[in-house]
């Protein structure tokens, strides 16, 4: 009877041992950067005055809006906004378990702003990126 008892003690401690992580391993776990394309680092790369309309839409994909200037000359936007939530949950003692934990929220935005002249080609580009 003693033998079971330490046996299912050290079991109830392995398993609760296991599942502690912090919230920044649980984020690693979750976050898929692979299909971004659209990255300050492309944009300051990449993005060269002079290049073609198609160049750009190799790099970065298709832009969320595009529109034009007061001369009819086309301007593309590429908007983006991510929020991350981020959920850390753990146990606060060995023979009682009740849920202790934190969530963490985080939005970043990226804004790219390419302008274009009359044969098509870049002729300006800004971006701006926020994080709170």
């Amino acid at each position: 009877m003693k033998k079971i008892l330490i046996m299912s003690a050290v079991l109830l401690l392995v398993t609760q041992l296991a599942g502690c992580k912090t919230a920044a391993e649980h984020r690693a776990e979750v976050e898929d950067n692979s299909n971004d394309r659209v990255t300050v680092g492309n944009v300051q790369r990449e993005v060269k005055v002079g290049m073609s309309g198609a160049d750009v839409a190799t790099i970065l994909g298709s832009p969320n809006i595009v529109s034009s200037d007061s001369e009819r000359r086309e301007v593309w936007i590429y908007d983006k906004i991510r929020t991350t939530l981020t959920q850390s949950a753990s146990n606060s003692s060995f023979w009682y378990t009740s849920p202790a934990g934190a969530i963490s929220t985080n939005q970043k935005t990226l804004v790219v702003i390419i302008k274009f002249d009359k044969d098509k080609k870049v002729r300006d580009f800004s971006y701006r990126q926020s994080s709170f």
